[in-house]
């Protein structure tokens, strides 16, 4: 007699993903009917720096468009670095409690550095600096956000993706960001030169030292 044993088939769905992925373009869509000038501005970013030097005011990172932009900004990076980890052997791109442990510590990260920053520069007197330092970077963050939204969804409908990618894409999101504080520091030098001590104070304590402790402790938990 033959027996037949019956094994339960796990599917892993993707249908939490497909609604993160309508919201971040519903979110997108918003924001761009209530700001359609600002965001072909902001759009075209990458030709031209007309919108860096109309919204440069630190009073802008507050405002509803930032916000807004911010959250799909927040949606894109959780996805990308969920999608990087199962490229790597690190977890699986369907897995939706890793996904919220992931914007968890993301949103975490982002708000308890950005607490600190205020802190460190009402104590300095350069919080006018630090507004506009920020936006800057939140402004070109959020532009590399939305961008790579779409090759998250190409990365995780489809399987047949080369490992490479996702390395290419760091390496591009990494160039991004070192060209973006060569930009701030040639824009706000003279500030910068005036403050240099509390300038240089801010960049080891809190721009360089939290990514090495993220990648020593990423490091750690994949030994």
């Amino acid at each position: 007699m033959i027996e037949h044993l019956l094994h339960p088939r796990i599917t892993e769905s993707k249908d939490w993903a497909t609604i993160l992925f309508v919201l971040a373009f519903a979110i997108i869509a918003i924001t761009k009917s209530v700001y359609e000038n600002r965001f072909g501005d902001f759009m075209n970013l990458i030709f031209s720096d007309k919108y860096s030097k109309v919204y440069r005011d630190g009073s802008h990172l507050k405002g509803s468009f930032t916000i807004s932009l911010f959250f799909v900004q927040v949606i894109s990076f959780a996805f990308f670095i969920q999608l990087s980890l199962s490229f790597f052997g690190y977890g699986s791109k369907t897995d939706l409690m890793l996904y919220i442990q992931i914007i968890t510590v993301l949103m975490f990260f982002v708000l308890s550095k950005y607490l600190i920053e205020k802190i460190i520069a009402t104590a300095f007197n350069i919080e006018e600096f630090m507004e506009q330092f920020n936006l800057q970077k939140v402004t070109y963050r959020t532009y590399i956000g939305l961008i790579i939204l779409p090759i998250n969804i190409i990365l995780f409908y489809y399987d047949t993706i080369s490992r490479n990618i996702p390395i290419i894409i760091i390496s591009i999101i990494l160039i991004i960001n070192i060209l973006t504080y060569l930009i701030s520091i040639k824009r706000y030098q003279n500030l910068i030169f005036s403050k240099m001590f509390y300038f240089i104070l801010y960049l080891c304590a809190l721009e360089i030292a939290p990514y090495f402790f993220m990648f020593f402790m990423f490091k750690k938990g994949g030994a």
